[in-house]
């Protein structure tokens, strides 16, 4: 049944609900609604949100994550999946995938209309995600072609739409260990045998260093190496005490030769002349930036024929837009009451600056009421009036500039799109110019720059190498009324990718410069450095954060554009003069308008790098 009203819709939730507690025997499960894919975390389950205009296939999507979740439940043990879980993160992602895999497929194999609903899913899954890595770089999609491998042989159902990302991997894959898939499909009803041998098949799969060490099976045996290891620690422990009664002497030896050498340094530096310490310690670090500067890279991009600079609206179909603005709204019910509040203080800040302003003592104007006691006493006292007058304010532009990063996804993204919302409707009643952006990449792992980088031989130290995706929310110029709903876009399954700071940074500061605005102030908000795998894995490992560093030196020298950065769950102070760190995404609203408000300010001075005080 297709719910077509708000009854339905709460019905379809109660009978959801009521399937997943019998599915997973635990009657104190509780479900909560709003999440942008389903999760579990002990007996409590959150699902996504369902909506009037969901079809009869995308609801069916919505049945298998209930149901994927309920088996989880129902046939999970938590403690033997840490004890045989691997140390490496690919073997961790494969573990992990192939175990729900074994509990949707016993539910799968046990009632039809489960498998079903799961089969649903994983289609809605694969028509979200925007697959087409080559197989040399497609280690994400190598994962997924062994867990649908694994599927087929637990279950005996193929899912047509399954075959091409199958078919790229299966024969490196099973003539490596297709034995040890088949010896899978034996003990799927025992989560401890299948274990053992997803360990076994991990190590066939050439991820043998990912595995850490073999879990112990037997208890005695564990408590006997902790006594040994604990008898190990004392002789180690001794061994360190008779060290430090042998290291005075030693420690003298090493401190006079020490003092030799920086005694000769000083006098070379010196030129036989008398420099006092802090003199010293600026020529060293003066020489040793110099030294840095000669060793550093020039920033480089091995192709940009890839980037794109994309509004929001071509990036997704309308339908789909819609459906993801009214799942925002929906979030924008439940908790825009603080943010609105603060937004709201903000805008009264910002009137009253444009609107009015008062000039005191004066010979002639409006009664100072404050002032009746020295007219009463003295009728013909002058000064005693004031006058309203009309006060400059500047013709103002914000940028918000959002990390749309895999890292990002759920809350922390939900909340910076309802902040960007709320922001851009605030501002516009205050007539400040508001545009939204985005950044992230068009693929994992590189696309198709990699792949030309590849073809081309693989060139040593190639710079810059995946294809970014510049989204363009909200322009400048854009009502807010004709632009909500690409605000949505940023809860679309598949878009948050990798973030390549640096060069999103220096594309939103060009698009401020051009514009005509006296004052200009450009806002970001990330969750960390910037990550892209496959420029890291050639180039230095810092090489896209000290890019970074350097696009923020140069906007911040620039007295034109005012910088400000607002970081979630990271420290994002080590990159930005004016920055603040919060904890929680909760309280991004917050920490935006208290930003902003202190930017208005009057008497704020804004090269006086001052801290932003959180509001919770």
């Amino acid at each position: 049944m297709r719910p077509n009203n708000q009854n339905d819709l709460d019905e379809f939730k109660r009978a959801l609900t009521m399937a997943m507690r019998s599915i997973s025997k635990e009657d104190e499960l509780t479900v909560s609604f709003g999440a942008e894919t389903g999760s579990v975390n002990g007996v409590k389950a959150r699902l996504p949100l369902p909506n009037k205009s969901m079809s009869a296939k995308q609801l069916d999507s919505l049945r298998g994550e209930a149901d994927s979740i309920a088996l989880f439940i129902a046939h999970h043990k938590e403690d033997v999946s840490q004890k045989y879980l691997p140390e490496g993160q690919k073997a961790r992602e494969i573990f992990n995938s192939l175990e729900r895999t074994r509990c949707e497929a016993i539910g799968s194999n046990e009632m039809a209309g489960v498998a079903k609903n799961l089969n649903q899913m994983e289609k809605t899954k694969l028509k979200r995600k925007e697959l087409g890595y080559t197989k040399k770089e497609g280690e994400e999609n190598f994962i997924e072609a062994l867990n649908y491998i694994v599927r087929e042989k637990l279950t005996g159902e193929v899912i047509q739409e399954t075959k091409p990302t199958i078919e790229a991997w299966k024969d490196w894959i099973e003539d490596r260990a297709e034995k040890t898939i088949n010896d899978l499909t034996n003990e799927i009803d025992d989560q401890l045998a299948f274990a053992k041998i997803i360990r076994k098949l991990i190590g066939e799969l050439e991820l043998g260093d990912e595995l850490g060490d073999e879990p112990d099976d037997n208890n005695d045996e564990n408590s006997d190496q902790d006594e040994e290891f604990s008898n190990n620690d004392e002789d180690e422990q001794n061994q360190d005490q008779e060290t430090s009664e042998q290291s005075p002497d030693t420690s003298e030896m090493d401190m006079s030769d020490d003092e030799e050498m920086i005694q000769s340094d000083m006098i070379e530096i010196g030129d036989e002349e008398d420099i006092d310490n802090e003199e010293l310690t600026k020529a060293v670090r003066s020489q040793s930036e110099d030294e840095n500067k000669k060793r550093e890279i020039p920033y480089k991009i091995f192709t940009n024929k890839f980037d794109e600079e994309i509004k929001a609206l071509d990036l997704c179909e309308l339908d789909e837009l819609d459906r993801l603005r009214e799942y925002l709204d929906q979030q924008l019910q439940h908790l825009q009451g603080a943010v609105t509040r603060l937004a709201n203080k903000l805008q009264r800040k910002l009137l009253a600056q444009q609107n009015r302003s008062w000039e005191f003592d004066l010979e002639e104007g409006l009664l100072d009421v404050s002032k009746l006691t020295r007219v009463i006493i003295d009728p013909t006292s002058p000064l005693s009036f004031k006058m309203e007058k009309d006060i400059e304010f500047k013709d103002t532009i914000v940028s918000l500039l959002i990390d749309n990063s895999g890292s990002m996804r759920g809350r922390p993204i939900t909340i910076a799109a309802m902040c960007g919302d709320i922001l851009a409707r605030t501002l516009e009643r205050c007539a400040v110019k508001t545009e939204i952006l985005g950044f992230t990449t068009k693929a994992w792992k590189g696309g198709r720059s990699r792949e030309k980088w590849l073809d081309d031989g693989k060139l040593p130290a190639p710079g810059r190498l995946n294809d970014l995706r510049h989204i363009i929310y909200k322009t400048a110029d854009e009502p807010w009324r004709r632009s909500k709903r690409n605000l949505g876009l940023m809860l679309r399954e598949g878009l948050l990718k990798e973030n390549i700071d640096g060069e999103a940074l220096d594309w939103a500061y060009k698009r401020l410069q051009m514009r005509s605005e006296q004052r200009k102030i450009l806002m970001v908000i990330s969750d960390g450095a910037p990550v892209d795998d496959s420029t890291l894995s050639v180039n230095a490992g810092n090489y896209l954060e000290r890019h970074l560093k350097h696009m923020i030196s140069a906007i911040e020298k620039d007295e034109t554009i005012e910088l400000v950065a607002i970081g979630i769950g990271h420290d994002v102070n080590r990159y930005y003069k004016r920055a603040v760190t919060i904890v929680d995404a909760e309280q991004l609203g917050g920490a935006i308008t208290e930003q902003l408000a202190d930017l208005f300010d009057e008497n704020y001075n804004n090269k006086s790098g001052k801290k932003v005080r959180l509001v919770s």
